[in-house]
């Protein structure tokens, strides 16, 4: 594998939020391009990234699976400066990467064997399918973690609300001039310690999806012209007495 990347900070910061869910990972390398499917070690979150092979300057790859820690990458993607130029390559065990700017600096980072089996996307049908700023997302997560550790979403009477209730309560309604909404209503509770975490993927795009059902996973996408990427979350389920 040889390939190259210009201006990479979006991969960077891929890479730094995927982190924070998972510390080692499988990169698949092929024709089509460079993804990643983990599961968090709590089982309650699902990560999913593509990069397609026309996003990078440089792509010479046959089908390759690349075990990495992600704090040694992370780190190394750090020291890119804003108009870096980003080269990887496979030699041996080692993955050789190489940062273009004024110099040119170079390190290698050795590939780990994940015993971990693969993981696919699964395939999930959902009642409510929305199209929703990123960043008034992000402010109606942050918004409800001031106040408790989990919030509900609800789709209703063509209303989007992300709301939650502790001691004290917090709630945030967007109609239909704000969010686009298909499909019925329906309502489900998810954890904000895991929102907080993907909600840092709202720097990457304008919009985002955010799909899910009564009491049933929820997804959220976030893509550009470079990436795509995809979180799938358990509901927080309220156990009866």
């Amino acid at each position: 594998m040889l390939v190259k990347l210009d201006n990479p900070k979006t991969f960077s910061d891929v890479i730094g939020i995927i982190s924070e869910l998972v510390t080692e990972v499988k990169i698949k390398v092929d024709k089509q391009g460079m993804s990643i499917v983990a599961i968090d070690p709590a089982n309650v979150a699902l990560v999913a990234f593509n990069i397609p092979s026309t996003a990078f300057s440089q792509f010479e790859a046959s089908e390759e699976v690349l075990g990495i820690s992600l704090d040694s990458l992370k780190m190394i993607l750090r020291r890119c400066s804003p108009g870096s130029n980003l080269v990887m390559q496979t030699e041996d065990n080692l993955l050789k990467i190489e940062i273009h700017d004024k110099i040119k600096r170079s390190f290698s980072l050795a590939l780990i064997n994940i015993e971990a089996e693969d993981k696919a996307i699964p395939s999930l049908d959902f009642s409510s399918k929305l199209e929703i700023s990123s960043q008034d997302f992000l402010e109606a997560v942050e918004d409800c973690s001031i106040v408790a550790d989990s919030c509900s979403l609800s789709s209703k009477q063509g209303k989007f609300t992300i709301e939650a209730k502790g001691l004290n309560s917090a709630k945030n309604e967007f109609s239909q001039d704000e969010v686009k909404i298909e499909g019925t209503d329906s309502k489900a509770k998810y954890s904000l310690e895991y929102l907080q975490k993907f909600t840092k993927a709202c720097k990457l795009s304008e919009k985002m999806r955010v799909n899910f059902s009564e009491d049933y996973p929820l997804r959220l996408e976030f893509s550009n012209q470079q990436i795509a990427l995809v979180f799938i979350l358990a509901p927080r389920v309220e156990n009866e007495d």
